[in-house]
Order: C-alpha cells, then sequence, then structure tokens
C-alpha cells in the first residue's frame, strides 16, 4: 500500500512542478521553498517502503531539485542562484518561527499543543546539519547542472537531471547522516544505503516528466 502512496506522491510533486513552470520563474522559486520546508516537517515520520524503512521526506528533497534545475533550464542561472539563498533565508525563519508558536502558552482547553511539541521541537544538530548540507547540496546542483547544460548544449534534459540530482542526492545523504545522526543511530551505514535506494526510485519515478517541460515551457510564451 505504502508503495503505491509513494508512487502518487512523486507523480503529484512532479506535475505540480510542471505546473509551477507554466505559471513562471516565481511559481518555481515559492515551489522549491514549500518542498524543502515539508521535507523538514516531514522527515521525522518512518514508514516501510520497499519492505525498508524510509521517512516521507525524500520524495520532497528531490522534488526541490527538480525545481531548481527547472529554475536553471528555463529562466537562467541567475535567478536559480537567487532562489537557493531564498530558500535558506525562509528555512531559518521556519525554524525561527516554529519555536516562538511553542512559546504559546495554551490554554486549558486546547488539545493541540501536545500534538505541536513532538513535530516542532527542533534537535539543534539536526538543525544546523540539515541547513548546511541543503546549502552544500543545492549550491553544487546549480554548478553541476550549469556545466552539463553547457557541455550537451541543452540537449538530453532528462539525462543531465538524472546525473545532478542523483549526484546530489548522494550527497545530501551522506552529509547529512554522519553530520545529524552519527552516534544517535547503530548502522549509519545502512541508513546511507537503505536512504540513498529510496531517493533513487523517487528520482527514476519523477524525472521523466521533465521531458515534458520544454513543451509546457514553449505554450506559456505564446
Amino acid at each position: 500500500m505504502n508503495e503505491l502512496i509513494f508512487i502518487a506522491h512523486t507523480i503529484i510533486i512532479a506535475g505540480f512542478a510542471l505546473g509551477s513552470l507554466a505559471l513562471g520563474s516565481g511559481a518555481l522559486v515559492a515551489f522549491i521553498c514549500i518542498q524543502c520546508m515539508l521535507a523538514n516537517l516531514f522527515v521525522i515520520k518512518q514508514i516501510t517502503l520497499f519492505g525498508l524503512t524510509a521517512t516521507c521526506a525524500d520524495a520532497f528533497t528531490v522534488g526541490a531539485t527538480i525545481g531548481l534545475n527547472l529554475l536553471q533550464e528555463y529562466f537562467g542561472k541567475e535567478i536559480a542562484k537567487k532562489a537557493i539563498w531564498i530558500n535558506f533565508f525562509l528555512l531559518i525563519f521556519y525554524a525561527i518561527i516554529s519555536q516562538i508558536h511553542l512559546f504559546y502558552v495554551p490554554h486549558t482547553a486546547d488539545i493541540a499543543h501536545l500534538h505541536f511539541m513532538p513535530l516542532l521541537t527542533l534537535m539543534p544538530r539536526i538543525v544546523i546539519a540539515s541547513f548546511s548540507v541543503y546549502l552544500f547540496t543545492q549550491l553544487t546542483d546549480y554548478y553541476l547542472y550549469g556545466i552539463l547544460k553547457k557541455t550537451f548544449h541543452d540537449k538530453y534534459i532528462i539525462f543531465r537531471n538524472y546525473a545532478s540530482i542523483a549526484f546530489c542526492q548522494l550527497l545530501d545523504t551522506v552529509l547529512f547522516s554522519y553530520l545529524g545522526l552519527y552516534g544517535i543511530i547503530d548502522n549509519i551505514g545502512e541508513v546511507i544505503i537503505i536512504s540513498y535506494l529510496i531517493k533513487l526510485a523517487s528520482i527514476v519515478i519523477a524525472t521523466p516528466f521533465v521531458g515534458f517541460s520544454r513543451r509546457i515551457y514553449n505554450l506559456t510564451q505564446k
């Protein structure tokens, strides 16, 4: 059951990435920011996927990178680089404002605060690791995708997305696992392998949708 939900989840994210492309660069920037915020929120939910233990956040991190690549492909390197810093700024805002939300003393009739506590309480080490790794991997994707775009003269868009996303998600998985989880979990190598396999599955499902992006972009320019 989870596998079907995962496939549908990934397809929906890819579809909305294309929809954001149709709406313009501003929509794509917003799409990227929302993906990263949702990834930070849903990473704490664990599920069984293809017989492996995974989180609900991997599809969102892949979606954010697809959005960044589409932004650079059709609107240029400058707006893509600016989007990375906008996203980083808003992630810091999210981290601060979520903690302020928890500072409010709940009313005696309130039943929601106890549920918000485990969702929004942040571990400083994980937050620092998450934000640092995000910035590094997104900048890596920005430069790598730019090199691939120039090397292949704007051709082979699906391959370029596969290559850049797969490499950057490997970096993301390894760096975050060691910086954020080392010493907390027992088998760090197993976690890296499982997490990356799930991300690869998400990449395989989502990236073919990028092949429709040129047609969608051209239609919006008429």
